[in-house]
């Protein structure tokens, strides 16, 4: 069965928040795309690709960039979607919340996403962050303003 978009959305909710699929499972970011799916960081901060190509190029990045999760003790993900006029496109606020080591306290994140989808697979994610809000979270404020100096 192919999901909806709105169950593909879902299960990045359930991706960012840690918590399994409905079979119990880990849910990993790569396996939602198509196999030539493209994932955009528009506002991407120096170190971090503007663009992926593929499941497996997406895979490797996001495994990569796996351990700074350790930084983070989140207490909810919550999710708005917007349905467009176009079937296969949705826009959706991911919005996390917890306590973050490199912060020393609570946080908010929040980001938005343009996503294609079809035939229950990810095709084009344009993932809008804060670089800013995104180095202070995982305390790399330092190095963005090296990057940018």
């Amino acid at each position: 069965m192919t999901r909806t978009p709105r169950e593909v959305v879902e299960l990045v909710r359930r991706m960012v928040a840690g918590e399994p699929d409905e079979n119990g499972d880990r849910v990993a970011f790569a396996d939602l795309f198509a196999v030539d799916g493209v994932l955009r960081y528009p506002f991407a901060p120096p170190g971090t690709p503007e663009e992926l190509r593929g499941r497996e190029q997406i895979r490797a990045f996001h495994g990569q960039a796996s351990d700074r999760r350790s930084l983070l003790e989140m207490d909810g993900v919550e999710l708005v979607l917007r349905e467009t006029d176009d079937p296969e496109v949705v826009v959706v606020e991911i919005e996390h919340h917890g306590r973050s080591a490199a912060l020393g306290g609570p946080y908010r994140f929040r980001a938005v996403g343009v996503i294609r989808i079809r035939d229950g697979e990810i095709v084009s994610y344009d993932d809008y962050m804060n670089p800013i809000a995104q180095a202070a979270l995982l305390g790399r404020t330092p190095d963005l303003v090296a990057a940018l100096s």
